[in-house]
C-alpha cells in the first residue's frame, strides 16, 4: 500500500506546492484512490510532478464539505470523468467561516464547495455508513461522547434563520482494509478525533493499524492555556491506543509540536508531496490487542 500526500500546508517534497488544503493519493490491492482534492488545481500539479497518473484513479472521497478539500475536484473530473465520487448528504450546504471584523462584530466568509461539483454525473452521495467493496468503507460520527475541536466555534452554516452552528453531519472518514491490516483516513475530524477513533473501536472492535488524519486545532492567534491542555489530552489519550498516526494541515505546526512531545513515534507529520512511511503492518498483530 501506498499513501502519499498531493497537497497540505507546509513545504515537503522539492517541486510540490504547499496550500492550506489536503489531498492523499492512495495506493491499494484493488484501487487507486484519492481522499479529498485540495484547493485548486495545484493539487494536480503536484501529481504531475510525483508522476502520479490521476487518469487511473478508480474512487474519489470528498471527507467533507469545505473549498479547502474539493476545490481541486472540478479539474480533476476533466481529467477523469469515470472515477465515482463519493459525498456524503448535504456536503453542498452553504458553509461559512466567521470572522472577526473591524467594527467588533463579524463577517461570514463562504467556505463550502463549488455548486457544480453537485451537477457532475460520477457524483454518489450516501447517507451515513458505506460499504463501497471489501477493501473500502465509510462512517459517520453522529453523536460523539467527548469533545470536539474547540476552534470549529467559527464554523457556521447558513440557513433560513440566520447562521448556525455546523454539526458537520457531512463528515466523512474512509476506512481502508488491504494486506491484512486496517487503515482510517479522516480529513479535518471536525467531529473529533477521540470520537472517531471510539467510533471505529464501536464498529470494528478493535483500533485501526494506521491512522491518517487533520486533527483541526489550527488556530491564527495564540492558543490559551486551555487549548493547550486540550490538544495535550487528546494526545495523552491517542498515545494509549495501538494505532501509529500520521497527521498534516489543521493540525496546526504549534500543535503538532505539542502533540509530538507526548506521542514521539507513535505520531508523525506528512508534508506537501511525501509519503507516509507506513511500518510494515503485514507483520504487526493485526487482529487487535
Amino acid at each position: 500500500m501506498r499513501i502519499i500526500n498531493l497537497i497540505e500546508d507546509t513545504d515537503g517534497r522539492e517541486g510540490c506546492r504547499a496550500a492550506h488544503g489536503l489531498s492523499f493519493y492512495v495506493e491499494t490491492g484493488k484501487h487507486r484512490l484519492l481522499m479529498d482534492l485540495g484547493p485548486s488545481e495545484e493539487t494536480l500539479r503536484n501529481a504531475e510532478h510525483l508522476s502520479i497518473d490521476l487518469a487511473m484513479v478508480d474512487t474519489v472521497v470528498l471527507s467533507h464539505g469545505h473549498y479547502d478539500h474539493s476545490g481541486g475536484i472540478l479539474p480533476f473530473a476533466a481529467v477523469n470523468p469515470e472515477a465515482v465520487i463519493y459525498m456524503q448528504e448535504g456536503a453542498d450546504g452553504a458553509f461559512y467561516a466567521a470572522d472577526p471584523a473591524a467594527d467588533g462584530g463579524l463577517t461570514y466568509r463562504y467556505i463550502g464547495i463549488d455548486p457544480e461539483i453537485r451537477k457532475l454525473p460520477q457524483v454518489k452521495t450516501v447517507r451515513g455508513d458505506c460499504v463501497i467493496d471489501e477493501e473500502l468503507e465509510l462512517f459517520t460520527v453522529r453523536c460523539g461522547t467527548r469533545p470536539v475541536p474547540s476552534v470549529n466555534g467559527r464554523l457556521k452554516k447558513k440557513t433560513e434563520n440566520g447562521y448556525v452552528q455546523d454539526d458537520f453531519t457531512h463528515e466523512q472518514c474512509l476506512v481502508i482494509r488491504s494486506e491484512g491490516c486496517s487503515i482510517l483516513m479522516s480529513g479535518c475530524a471536525h467531529g473529533g478525533i477521540l470520537n472517531i477513533m471510539e467510533a471505529y473501536r464501536s464498529r470494528y472492535g478493535k483500533d485501526p493499524d494506521a491512522v491518517i488524519s487533520g486533527f483541526h486545532m489550527m488556530k491564527k492567534s495564540e492558543y490559551t492555556d486551555r487549548e493547550i491542555l486540550e490538544i495535550a489530552a487528546a494526545a495523552e489519550e491517542l498515545k494509549k491506543s495501538r494505532s501509529v498516526f500520521y497527521t498534516c494541515h489543521c493540525t496546526g505546526v504549534p500543535a503538532y509540536a505539542v502533540m509530538k512531545k507526548i506521542m514521539g513515534r507513535k505520531l508523525n507529520y506528512i508534508h506537501s508531496g511525501c509519503e507516509a512511511e507506513l511500518p510494515d503492518l503485514r507483520h504487526r498483530d493485526c487482529r487487535g490487542s
